[in-house]
């Protein structure tokens, strides 16, 4: 398949306004599911768009050591293909967002010379970060890249990379992402990416999908120590256990996608360096350190989690047995004048069927302070009980 770059004139035009809503994490996670729950014995190579697919917008970015240009095409690729092939001196790279036109992707498939099993995998959006070798040593690139969500959840969009002889093209689900920096990092003149070639923007962008992952395990982690200091809150928040679970489940799943990162890297460093220069590969060594920082936070986290949740049970536990000492000792407490209360309230008779006086039933009842007297002993049992509770240290962090 020859390269989509063969000519030398640049055109650009301003795209149409683009159409479509942004996907929430709740659409993301009906995603995921559509793409685990896909028909099986389909034929391989199907290509097939989600209803709630947004509407492709498509971004040029072409650029040299000396010069730079940003354009949207959106609802206009044959001029961004015209563009491209103007300008084979230039680098550039090929911005797709959103995949919810299943013709637009097929003319991407057969001009850029992609297999429609990687086409495939594109549009599914749920594959673990993987390298391809295919034709002309070309790279297919697969990436998650990670946020931390107000709802306290991490969602996960994918990001598909295919690499040419000057042109980077990427494909991704969402008009938002976390890339930007690498726009104005392209937009600085002095950058290193505008004097490199292109293998570098391959790099630079799994590199900063990965030191995104910092961002997002910190704001796990702030999370974590909030969840801590509310376990020993007078007053806890509402289900407290759940949210740690919830947290517990995104490390683990965040986890998940850190392990395929690192091994993607290591497969890149293995490659020949027709395919992947040296001189490249001394920036892949870098990612992959960083791939194992973020391995290692990721377990940490799983263990200060795990933690988390032993600490919340044990203090569960310990406040439930306080609970029942406290009850316990009102208990023990009303046992004794329980049993005094009902001695008395057995209601024996003094005199007898005959009139005669019996002495042993009950004489107290018949005595002018008798009240006062019983009163007072069972102020003194209870007093009495006090103090050797006391003494025990039962009352120390009980009543």
């Amino acid at each position: 398949m020859p390269s989509p770059i063969q000519a030398d004139t640049f055109r650009a035009a301003d795209g149409p306004a683009p159409t479509g809503q942004p996907r929430t994490a709740g659409t993301e996670r009906a995603a995921q599911r559509q793409a685990r729950q896909q028909a099986v014995g389909q034929r391989p190579g199907t290509l097939t768009i989600r209803p709630d697919a947004l509407t492709p917008r498509l971004f040029l970015v072409s650029y040299d050591e000396n010069c730079h240009s940003e354009t949207e095409y959106t609802g206009r690729y044959p001029e961004l293909l015209a563009a491209l092939r103007a300008n084979a001196h230039l680098r550039h790279w090929v911005d797709v967002r959103g995949y919810g036109d299943l013709s637009l992707m097929e003319q991407l498939m057969q001009d850029f010379g992609i297999h429609a099993l990687q086409m495939e995998d594109v549009l599914g959006d749920y594959q673990r970060a993987k390298v391809e070798v295919f034709d002309d040593n070309r790279l297919f690139l697969v990436s998650r890249m990670t946020d931390f969500t107000a709802d306290l959840e991490i969602d996960d969009d994918q990001l598909s990379l295919f690499t040419g002889p000057n042109y980077v093209l990427s494909f991704q689900d969402d008009y938002d992402d976390c890339l930007d920096a690498l726009r104005n990092r392209i937009r600085t003149n002095f950058s290193r990416l505008r004097r490199l070639p292109s293998a570098y923007l391959a790099y630079a962008l799994t590199d900063v999908v990965l030191d995104h992952y910092y961002p997002t395990m910190a704001a796990i982690g702030d999370h974590i120590e909030d969840l801590e200091e509310s376990i020993f809150n007078a007053q806890r928040p509402p289900r407290l256990l759940s949210h740690i679970l919830r947290i517990k489940k995104d490390v683990v799943r965040f986890r998940r996608l850190v392990y395929p990162e690192r091994d993607k890297i290591a497969e890149i460093l293995r490659l020949p360096d027709e395919i992947v220069p040296e001189d490249i590969k001394v920036y892949y060594r870098d990612c992959y350190d960083h791939a194992i920082q973020a391995l290692d936070l990721a377990e940490s986290y799983r263990d200060n989690i795990s933690s988390l949740t032993d600490l919340f049970l044990s203090d569960q536990s310990n406040r439930m047995n306080e609970v029942m000492k406290v009850l316990t000792i009102i208990s023990s407490i009303f046992i004794p004048l329980s049993f005094v209360v009902g001695l008395y309230g057995m209601n024996f008779q003094r005199e007898g069927p005959h009139g005669e006086v019996m002495p042993l039933n009950m004489p107290e009842l018949y005595q002018p302070h008798g009240y006062l007297v019983l009163v007072s002993a069972l102020v003194l049992i209870v007093a009495g009980q006090l103090v050797y509770f006391y003494r025990k240290g039962w009352l120390s962090n009980g009543v």
